[in-house]
């Protein structure tokens, strides 16, 4: 029985995936029914505090976004790429990733594309070379971003209140997952500086050339912020919410400034989940006032329609997955407790093909992470192969991936023949695995 269950949530994981990320938490809801009502499981628990937390976020985002602020990251991004176009390779990674990192959501970055593409064909770089990795990149800093929805779902999972002892605050997370993310996109920028051939040798390119109307397509356009001029309530709305940002990691730094509440017969201090969502509201709130945004616009926005896509998917696969957890973790700990106390990496391989099936680093986070808990790994493990919650590169179905072939007109940028060798699977390969092993070597030795 456990078997077919297993394979009920398989098939909707696979089916939903079809349909994006709402499709995934709709018929999360299907495969919950039959968990119940066929199969007479009890219902596990939605995930409510992660999905609050990732709402606040994604609200203040979102009200960054309908300000300007981040249009005014991207034109300083821009201007770095343009002063230092021959290291186009190596600065287009780091800038997406960046951008990433400040605003917690990879779907900032689409407006960079063009231009990192511009760049490199100005240059005579082969645009896959930047274009690739920086697309990798971008998903790569959400386990380094103290506002990203896999990292306050990571927080959230590993509070104390989980009985797993030690709480790990964001601060050890982030002390770990970001030297490790830049680590992993170092070693890919760097194995990007060659790969494929140089535009000059490219048989397939110059043919193109050939066609007078190929070459106004490929060479004609110019992308670019740098003549833009933004208000000043732009910049304003930028500096308030890295101010919300640096409250945030200061409380988890210093838990002492927390208030501190009777809980179970001792003091605890207010938990991060709370903490992160009250200041995400506040700094929304404050842009909101200080910075004349269109209130009704806010929800017009990609990033709060990708952060609610989000919501959604975590909703409903997180809910299915604990209902069947919950319901069979005596016989998944008599038959798997052994093998991933003793071999702990197997985690990590399942956390990276269940984010390939729901293409989502949270939403694999929530339904891996806890039964990694109940199994019996130990907590450091969980932080250690966090990078591994990156494995939707390969397949290029991502929308960051296919905007990224789109915005190359160069053509460089592509699906392979055989669909798996495409220009993203072995920077996401080489950046996901050396993340792992950084990681897991700062955890053994620092903590």
């Amino acid at each position: 029985m456990i078997t077919i269950e297993f394979v009920v949530i398989l098939l909707c994981l696979l089916t939903g995936t079809r349909f994006g990320g709402m499709g995934l938490g709709l018929i999360s809801g299907i495969g919950l029914f039959i968990l119940c009502f066929v199969f007479g499981l009890q219902p596990g628990k939605p995930p409510v505090d992660v999905m609050l937390t990732i709402l606040a976020v994604i609200g203040c985002a979102a009200t960054l976004q309908t300000a300007g602020g981040l249009n005014v990251m991207m034109q300083f991004a821009e201007r770095l790429l343009r002063k230092h176009p021959q290291h186009i390779t190596l600065l287009a990674p780091f800038t997406t990733w960046m951008l990433t990192f400040l605003c917690g959501t990879g779907h900032v970055v689409y407006t960079m594309f063009p231009i990192i593409a511009d760049i490199a064909l100005k240059k005579g770089i082969r645009p896959e070379r930047p274009m690739a990795v920086a697309s990798v990149a971008s998903q790569m800093a959400i386990t380094a971003s103290p506002v990203s929805v896999a990292v306050v779902s990571l927080v959230s999972i590993l509070a104390a209140q989980h009985g797993i002892g030690h709480a790990w605050g964001i601060l050890e997370i982030l002390a770990v997952s970001v030297p490790a993310s830049l680590f992993g996109v170092t070693i890919a920028a760097l194995w990007s500086l060659r790969r494929g051939k140089d535009l000059a040798d490219d048989m397939e390119f110059q043919e193109k050339l050939k066609d007078p109307k190929q070459r106004e397509f490929i060479y004609g356009g110019t992308e670019t912020l740098m003549n833009q001029r933004f208000p000043k309530q732009a910049y304003w709305s930028t500096w308030i919410f890295f101010a919300g940002i640096a409250v945030v990691v200061l409380l988890g730094a210093f838990p002492d400034l927390r208030p501190a509440f009777e809980l179970k017969g001792k003091m605890t201090a207010l938990s991060m989940n709370l903490v992160i969502q009250m200041m995400m509201l506040i700094a929304g709130a404050v842009m909101l006032m200080a910075c004349k945004v269109n209130a009704s616009a806010i929800s017009n926005g990609a990033v709060f329609k990708a952060g609610m896509v989000a919501i959604f998917s975590v909703f409903g696969v997180a809910w299915m997955s604990d209902t069947f957890f919950q319901a069979h973790l005596d016989e998944l700990k008599l038959a798997l407790e052994g093998v991933v106390k003793s071999h702990p990496w197997t985690y990590a391989i399942v956390l990276f093909l269940v984010s390939k099936l729901v293409n989502s680093q949270a939403a694999a986070l929530t339904a891996v992470a806890p039964m990694g808990l109940m199994l019996g790994i130990d907590p450091k493990m969980l932080i250690a192969f966090f990078p591994a919650s990156y494995g939707y590169f390969v397949l290029p179905t991502y929308p960051s991936d296919l905007a990224c072939i789109g915005f190359d007109r160069s053509g460089t940028t592509r699906i392979g023949k055989f669909i798996i060798n495409h220009s993203f699977i072995l920077p996401g390969l080489i950046g996901v695995s050396c993340a792992c092993a950084a990681s897991y070597l700062l955890v053994q030795t620092f903590f």
